[in-house]
């Protein structure tokens, strides 16, 4: 017997066209880019699906663009009879991707998901000033390597592992003299590959600490539900309902390390989670979960085709 899980997609999977072939083809979709549109005051429909790509990429734009992607997908299984309930035993998101999966599950709203994503987009990016700060993927090392890496390369500033993606890809974050010391510690140690990546802000780090006060006000003011399954929180790698926890975890998330190869790996052991889905844009989780445990059935959901495939296979 199967028992499926549901994760949603972080920043980096953003892409011109995003949504649109969902919004061509289902009315649920479309609703839920108005909506989105609506509570923002930005057509951000507009620049997902026809760019410019620099403008999408804006963190304020490409969070709440990915979560809205992922909705539409969700509001078009509904429509069909599938809900994340009766689908899912779990759900998990990257990052941004949390409140994807909290919304999907009913803790947020459409709309508030949207103003908090738009809210932590610009408390992110305002929290260090452009070029200040950096993050770097130190592929082929383990976990205590790297975390002795990031400690020897802070020298007082900050160096913290943001990222635990999959065995072998770590992502460091911080001052950006630091990461440029852990880079190279790194290829000291032998990495496979250790490179600055293209972001506009050092997340998921001890500088993003003035974002995470921003959240934690944003928050107090939203309503919020008992997700109708349990979320397995990035911060701790293991399942929450409790709306005040997740609450709480979601300001330390800002700041928090993202332990997705633990999130994955609970799902699959503890969890007993047999087949992962990725809803929404992308394939980056759909890979990392193959390199966290080849064993697991994980495909994404993200175009009418995949959505008519999962729909039939659940009737079969």
């Amino acid at each position: 017997m199967t028992k499926p899980a549901f994760t949603f997609p972080g920043q980096g999977s953003q892409a011109v066209g995003m949504g649109q072939e969902l919004a061509q083809a289902y009315p649920e979709a479309r609703a839920v880019f108005a909506e989105v549109d609506d509570a923002l005051g930005v057509a951000l429909s507009k620049i997902m699906f026809e760019g410019p790509d620099d403008i999408l990429r804006l963190t304020e734009n490409a969070q709440p663009a990915l979560m809205a992607s992922s909705i539409a997908v969700i509001r078009v299984l509904e429509s069909h009879g599938v809900t994340v309930a009766d689908a899912a035993s779990f759900v998990a998101g990257h990052s941004l991707g949390e409140y994807s999966a909290l919304c999907a599950a009913g803790t947020f709203s459409l709309a508030d998901t949207a103003r908090l994503l738009q809210v932590r987009g610009r408390a992110m990016q305002q929290a260090v000033p452009v070029g200040q700060g950096a993050m770097a993927a130190l592929l082929g090392l383990d976990m205590d390597v790297v975390k002795e890496i990031a400690a020897t390369a802070a020298q007082g500033g900050v160096c913290d592992v943001a990222n635990d993606n999959s065995p072998g890809q770590v992502v460091v974050s911080g001052d950006a003299a630091a990461v440029d010391r852990a880079i190279e510690l790194a290829k000291e140690k032998g990495a496979k590959r250790a490179l600055t990546l293209p972001v506009s802000a050092p997340f998921h780090c001890a500088l993003m600490q003035p974002a995470a006060e921003a959240m934690r006000a944003a928050l107090a003011e939203v309503e919020m539900n008992t997700p109708v399954v349990p979320l397995v929180a990035n911060v701790l790698a293991s399942p929450i309902n409790d709306p005040e926890e997740i609450r709480r975890r979601l300001v330390e998330q800002v700041t928090g390390m993202v332990r997705w190869t633990e999130s994955v790996t609970w799902l699959t052991t503890e969890g007993g989670v047999t087949d992962l889905y990725e809803i929404g844009t992308g394939k980056v989780l759909t890979g990392l979960a193959k390199r966290v445990n080849k064993d697991v059935s994980a495909q994404s959901i993200s175009t009418p085709a995949d959505i008519e495939a999962f729909i039939a296979a659940r009737g079969a």
